[in-house]
């Protein structure tokens, strides 16, 4: 069964005789081997079906496989890319497989909800961002070294990290 966010790869042993050979949605190619692996309502080698980022054959590390954006990815890809939970970091709320998606220091969060702590502006790819013990905050808007030490004591021992640029 196929859903947003992952795609059961199975292998398929393909039956000999009567039945005309599959194309693979990989390559395009005629499938003649022996086995194939049927992921994503598609039939591919299983030399084919391969992680967009890492280009492990997925058939041979598991037997599921994600798919967001256009790409195919293998567990390890997916989990790097689109945060352990596919809840957003902001809002906790769930992040369907086809939205696009903001990642900061390991969290991911949904465009919406990636904004500013001060101003509530949102940050767009090409901003620069600050993030303070787990908050974002816009260029214009960074605590000061005086407002971290007397207004906010929980972000005294926290370490502040150089500007940041939204990719």
């Amino acid at each position: 069964m196929v859903n947003n966010r992952s795609a059961e790869s199975q292998a398929v042993a393909v039956a000999g005789g009567g039945s005309p050979p599959r194309s693979c949605a990989g390559c395009g190619g005629k499938i003649a081997d022996r086995f194939l692996l049927y992921s994503m309502e598609r039939y591919w080698h299983t030399r084919c079906l391969k992680c967009s980022c890492c280009q492990a054959q997925l058939g041979e590390i598991g037997t599921s496989c994600y798919s967001k954006g256009g790409m195919i990815l293998c567990r390890n890809d997916y989990i790097r890319l689109f945060g352990h939970s596919g809840a957003c970091s902001a809002c906790g709320q769930s992040i369907p497989a086809s939205e696009m998606v903001m990642r900061a220091q390991g969290n991911v969060y949904h465009l919406k909800c990636f904004t500013c702590a001060t101003c509530r502006n949102r940050l767009v790819p090409g901003d620069r961002f600050h993030y303070v013990n787990g908050t974002i905050f816009c260029e214009h808007d960074r605590p000061s070294a005086a407002l971290l030490n007397s207004h906010l004591p929980a972000l005294q021992s926290s370490t502040m990290l150089p500007d940041q640029k939204v990719c």
